[in-house]
């Protein structure tokens, strides 16, 4: 679908790939821009998960992509990068750098405007180009505590806690990824160029939308609580919450429904206006008699009242599940070092279909020598570059 766009990739870590990854994907033909050593994330991986030595934190968010490992520091390696953006058709451009190191390398927003008007420029950082938090490191932990995720997740008998995934992150590079999309249309359009800025500081407020906005008018949230309720401003029930034997996760239960599903009279005085604005003591009532049954005894109560429920589900429960089983979300696929390798796919499907796999996670330097060539360079050439230590092949 983006067959045509062509994308220099100078990212690192999961917020600036992932975005990517989302327009490689699509068809884009991206180069991934790393240094000779390789990027962060070639060396280290969560849950020490490597394949024959082959970082997966890599794999997962940089496929579909060519490779070309360059040393930017060199005034030789700045002027392909310029000719690449000049010649070549490569006029999109994420990096993920802290503001003002691509300015440094001379690669920034600028210089490649002054190189190719019609430049699309991303810039994916933690707080913006600019303002009082510049120097200050933009990484997802951090910035789900300043924002206001960590306190609005957690519970009055924990300390404050995050979200156990990369929400930011992830959040982030689709919304990053959006913006190149919505600057390449325009330039379709009108022939100009554009500078994206996305930011973990924006992407964790966009995931607030709804509790933020119902603050900012007049909205009183709840205090963190310790009963099943997972959110400070939904009506109980609306969380996990502990059975006889399991637990079962309950959303958006309509008081009708809950007086017929749960024991007569345990909701005697209460009212659809009380459910939510007193919706913490309400929610006890919901634990004390959820341990009174267990999980299959209530999902056959609840699918007769067409109740919202849902297992909690480990990942090994979840990969069997059947709906799971039918989007068939996952990538199989066996790369040359790592053997066989399973992916998570690109999430939307176009026409029915996922986008396939074209390419795999590239080695280190696996295209410098195709892309150099693309630029004219001569076989003399680039063995020269290999042997100053200005690029790096992948043998």
């Amino acid at each position: 679908m983006l067959e045509g766009i062509k994308v220099l990739n100078f990212t690192h870590y999961l917020q600036g790939p992932s975005c990517a990854q989302t327009l490689a994907d699509l068809g884009a033909d991206v180069v991934k821009v790393e240094s000779v050593k390789g990027a962060y994330e070639r060396g280290w991986s969560g849950c020490n998960a490597y394949k024959n030595g082959v970082s997966v934190f890599f794999m997962l968010a940089n496929r579909n992509e060519r490779d070309l490992s360059i040393d930017l520091k060199s005034p030789e390696a700045k002027e392909i990068i310029y000719d690449l953006v000049r010649n070549h058709g490569y006029d999109v451009i994420i990096e993920n750098f802290r503001p003002g190191v691509m300015d440094h390398l001379g690669l920034g927003y600028e210089t490649m405007k002054e190189i190719n008007p019609a430049v699309i420029y991303c810039s994916c950082t933690g707080y913006g180009s600019s303002g009082p938090y510049l120097k200050k490191p933009g990484q997802d932990l951090l910035i789900q505590s300043m924002s206001g995720l960590t306190a609005l997740c957690s519970r009055s008998d924990h300390v404050p806690e995050p979200m156990a995934l990369s929400a930011v992150d992830q959040h982030g590079a689709t919304l990053a990824a959006l913006g190149v999309m919505a600057a390449i249309i325009d330039r379709i359009r009108t022939g100009n160029g554009h500078r994206v800025e996305g930011s973990l500081l924006g992407s964790a407020l966009d995931l607030q939308l709804e509790p933020l906005s119902y603050y900012l008018n007049g909205g009183q949230l709840s205090d963190r609580c310790d009963t099943g309720l997972s959110t400070r401003y939904h009506q109980a029930p609306y969380g996990t919450y502990e059975t006889k034997d399991k637990y079962l996760t309950l959303s958006l239960i309509p008081m009708d429904k809950l007086e017929k599903a749960f024991t007569p009279g345990c909701f005697d005085g209460w009212d659809s206006k009380r459910q939510m604005d007193e919706r913490v003591a309400f929610d006890k009532i919901i634990c004390d008699e959820m341990k009174k049954h267990t999980n299959d005894e209530w999902a056959e109560i609840f699918e007769s009242l067409d109740i919202w429920y849902m297992p909690v589900n480990e990942y090994d429960e979840m990969l069997l599940d059947p709906q799971v089983q039918y989007m068939n979300q996952f990538l199989k696929c066996s790369h040359p070092v790592a053997g066989e390798v399973t992916l998570v796919g690109h999430a939307n499907r176009y026409d029915g279909k996922m986008p396939p796999l074209r390419i795999m996670p590239p080695e280190l330097g696996q295209n410098t020598a195709e892309i150099l060539e693309e630029c004219g360079l001569d076989a003399e050439q680039i063995a020269d570059m290999e042997k100053r230590g200005i690029i790096h092949i992948c043998k």
